[in-house]
């Protein structure tokens, strides 16, 4: 079984949660092809037995180039099992509304490009305080210390729940197997 996982990253923890994701697949049994959204170029989705694509939320919505790739080759994706991680700092807040703010935005891709995948999850990114420059690194502290998150900006903050995320992988890996 040859399995897709495609992601668009846009400081870098997406790329890693991507990265994770092919290693658990590959310890199952999977061949993987693990690409970026913006540097792929010809990837068909109807080659793969499954995809999982991944991507983050930030000013409330995906990366166009994982917006575009999924409106160029929806069919494909439509005609195989597939997964959506999506990643944001939101599904962590303590805050329900925001959570539900979170859950939101797959369906916002769907209306977006007509393509829902068959199953989902919502992980947690990273606070990357020692990459941001001054001004966002204020920002992004003002905002986690009123979500009751961390606070400390001279280390960066992965609230990822990796045993969540292995599960939802290891689920599609059944799935894509049975």
């Amino acid at each position: 079984m040859y399995i897709l996982v495609m992601y668009e990253t846009v400081e870098g923890h997406t790329k890693k949660l991507a990265e994770t994701i092919a290693k658990w697949l590959e310890e199952v049994g999977l061949k993987v092809m693990l690409t970026s959204a913006s540097q792929i170029g010809f990837c068909d989705p109807g080659e793969f037995d499954g995809a999982i694509l991944c991507a983050p939320i930030h000013m409330a919505q995906y990366p166009q180039a994982f917006v575009d790739y999924i409106n160029d080759w929806r069919d494909g994706l439509e005609a195989i099992p597939t997964a959506l991680v999506t990643v944001s700092l939101g599904i962590a807040s303590q805050f329900p509304d925001e959570r539900a703010e979170v859950e939101l935005f797959p369906r916002q891709l769907q209306d977006d490009t007509g393509w829902k995948a068959n199953i989902e999850h919502n992980a947690a990114g990273a606070l990357k305080f020692r990459e941001y420059d001054f001004f966002k690194r204020w920002i992004m502290r003002r905002i986690s210390e009123k979500e009751g998150g961390p606070v400390d900006t001279s280390k960066d903050h992965e609230l990822t729940d990796w045993s969540a995320l292995k599960e939802f992988t290891l689920k599609f890996a059944k799935t894509v197997q049975d």
